[in-house]
């Protein structure tokens, strides 16, 4: 039975979403603009990374050919591998974030509309803080703001540790943040003190609560730590994730993948702090994936390091560090396996602003032994849900098409 290995590059979308000004993003494009600034020399840091942007793996796997179906004229003409496959997709979810984006890869589009919390100050409901201060038995709470999270760590993290109270704070995203001290706050206390906002934040159709977790005495020395954990709202309807481990298949989960689909379909959460100690994760259970497993992983480091901070050199520089690991993962594909590459947002760094940006992503991998090709413009991300979910050799579901027509025939 074949395997698939889905590694979701979180933000790195391509432009062109034809729904982009609904959002404020008309002309927004991560790739592309990260192109053109390294093309300029405008990307360049000493000791980090000089000249245009180099990415011959996933040019050879479509990547190019990826952002010219999205609507980038991007001039490539890298030849591509034997069996790989390239295209674009629309997301057709009514958000531009981490849940929406990475249930509707999973074949579930989301039609509602997350909840919001306006950009005031404060940005929560007082009926909402009172109640987690009250259940909770917190002295208060600092922030209740947006803000960065490594800003606002370095403004409040010291009258945190001398005060007790965690730091609340939002973004444009669907989303609760909570950052306390794992020794002086409580790693556990912290955990527990997000499941109760969870509970909480309920009714308002809040996608996340999220645990920031961070290490330090200063605001010189105050980290964030990889013990992250996102609670997030469960998927309402079965993903491709439920129907693959109904029928016994085994998903592992790669980074925050378990967090993100409320560990519901996941068999097996793996996590470490960093792309690169992601990547290697993510061969490590590539090499574990048994026949009908599917591997699903997020590296986060883009859209948190990079795409939020605005840098695009980081973010110039984590591609290519990417994609000089991608040869590893090409040469554990044996006959039937699939490797899929893809995004859940954009992110782009010369935007204005520190949020998710309205934006295509590209669909580009290779199977072994298949024909691949160009898939083409797909109206929605769970095109590619659909298409492993035929790989596999499961019924269509109601979301979605598969392209697996078009890539499936013998090469």
């Amino acid at each position: 039975m074949p395997r698939t290995f889905l590694f979701v590059l979180d933000s790195f979308g391509i432009g062109g979403a034809s729904d982009a000004a609904l959002f404020g993003d008309a002309g927004s494009n991560t790739f592309g603009h990260i192109a053109e600034r390294c093309a300029a020399g405008l990307a360049d840091r000493e000791g980090l990374r000089k000249g245009p942007l180099r990415l011959p793996n996933m040019m050879a796997l479509g990547l190019g050919r990826s952002a010219a179906t999205a609507g980038y004229a991007f001039n490539d003409a890298t030849p591509l591998v034997p069996s790989a496959f390239h295209g674009a997709a629309q997301e057709i979810s009514s958000g531009k974030d981490t849940p929406s984006g990475h249930w509707e890869i999973a074949a579930l589009p989301v039609p509602f509309q997350w909840g919001y919390f306006p950009a005031t100050v404060p940005a929560f409901p007082e009926e909402l803080t009172d109640a987690i201060i009250n259940e909770a038995k917190l002295p208060g709470i600092l922030g209740n703001c947006h803000a960065s999270g490594t800003e606002i760590i370095e403004r409040y993290g010291e009258e945190h540790l001398r005060t007790g109270k965690p730091i609340f704070y939002t973004s444009a995203d669907s989303v609760i943040q909570i950052a306390a001290h794992e020794t002086g706050f409580g790693l556990e206390r912290l955990y527990d003190l997000c499941a109760i906002v969870r509970r909480l934040a309920d009714p308002l159709n809040i996608g996340r609560v999220i645990a920031r977790p961070f290490v330090g005495d200063s605001p010189a020395t105050f980290e964030r730590t990889a013990n992250r954990r996102d609670f997030a709202v469960p998927p309402p309807e079965d993903t491709l994730l439920d129907r693959l481990t109904a029928r016994g298949s085994r998903v592992i989960g790669v980074g925050k993948i378990g967090d993100i689909f409320a560990h519901r379909g996941v068999s097996e959460v793996r996590k470490a702090a960093g792309n690169m100690a992601l990547f290697d994760t993510a061969l490590n259970a590539m090499k574990d994936a048994g026949d009908g497993d599917l591997v699903f992983a997020n590296f986060v480091d883009f859209d948190s390091l990079f795409g939020h901070r605005r840098d695009v050199a980081g973010y110039a520089a984590a591609l290519e560090a990417f994609d000089r690991r991608l040869p590893e993962a090409l040469d554990l594909l044996t006959k039937g396996d699939m490797l899929l590459l893809t995004a859940d947002h954009g992110c782009d760094p010369t935007w204005t602003g520190t949020d998710h940006t309205r934006e295509r992503v590209p669909i580009i991998g290779c199977a072994p032994g298949l024909a691949g090709g160009d898939v083409g413009l797909r109206e929605t991300y769970a095109d590619i849900g659909e298409t492993v979910a035929e790989h596999f050799g499961l019924p269509a579901g109601r979301h979605g098409t598969s392209f697996y027509g078009t890539i499936g025939g013998h090469a």
